[in-house]
């Protein structure tokens, strides 16, 4: 896997790239993962699709079977779910908290983890208000894989460009320190990989295994996206085709209570 400003990949390359794959559809082969500058301050209304194709095009361009991952905030903003609360108060969000919640799942101190309507644990119901002025909370998308899908759908119809969109928020994890991103929503690439009847190393049937891809790429994105650089977006190019269809962050990767040995 590289890291890098630009990128241009011949025709051969994305051939030869196609065909690096494992056996159980695993990758061998390298990704790049690509820092999209240039996205300006976006506000409420804004055409955010037009603005990253925008950035994109004068960076690293768009081709078939690119990803691109996209910060909740700025979408966050262009949907304006953003809600005016005190700037001298930290806590002034607090009563947004439990009014996008449906579960409060731990609290200690100010710290609350809740359970958000789409299904998300995480801290304070995914609000925030870093990289947004002082009198702004900053709610989640109320539906991320449709944001998604629209932005997937206007790089196809205004560039003729297939892409995958990665919706990407920051969240901390249980009984692990330190935080990572994780994928909110996502369109056009299959959110986890089932490797459940496929043969590992030594060729033992793995019997459990599901991959979920979406994350993995959200958290690569942000190694070159950063958390105060103003890089909103990041196009990670490489990734194999077959990994690229349908699904939903919500339907698909959100563990149904049933499953969950915790609730």
């Amino acid at each position: 896997m590289s890291i890098s400003p630009t990128s241009e990949l011949s025709e051969q390359a994305v051939l030869d790239e196609q065909s690096a794959t494992c056996s159980n559809g695993r990758m061998h082969r390298p990704l790049e993962i690509i820092p999209i500058p240039g996205l300006p301050e976006v506000r409420p209304g804004d055409d955010l699709a037009g603005l990253i194709i925008d950035a994109c095009q004068s960076s690293a361009g768009l081709v078939d079977g690119d990803v691109l991952v996209v910060s909740q905030k700025v979408i966050s903003k262009a949907e304006d779910q953003l809600v005016n609360v005190d700037p001298n108060d930290p806590q002034s969000h607090k009563p947004l908290v439990l009014q996008e919640s449906v579960r409060v799942v731990r609290r200690r101190g100010d710290l609350i983890i809740s359970e958000t309507k789409h299904g998300f644990v995480c801290a304070s119901a995914g609000i925030d208000r870093s990289n947004v002025d002082s009198d702004i909370a900053a709610l989640l998308p109320e539906d991320s894989d449709r944001s998604a899908r629209r932005i997937r759908d206007a790089v196809k119809g205004r560039c003729d460009v297939n892409v995958a969109i990665i919706v990407a928020d920051t969240f901390g994890r249980p009984w692990r320190r330190g935080l990572t991103d994780v994928a909110i929503g996502c369109a056009g690439i299959l959110p986890i990989l089932d490797l459940r009847g496929t043969d590992d190393a030594v060729g033992r049937e793995l019997q459990v295994t599901e991959v979920c891809i979406v994350d993995e790429l959200a958290g690569a994105a942000e190694l070159v996206r950063g958390k105060a650089t103003g890089i909103a977006v990041a196009l990670i190019r490489g990734v194999d085709p077959a990994w690229f269809g349908e699904g939903s962050v919500v339907d698909d990767v959100v563990r149904d209570p049933s499953e969950d040995l915790f609730r």
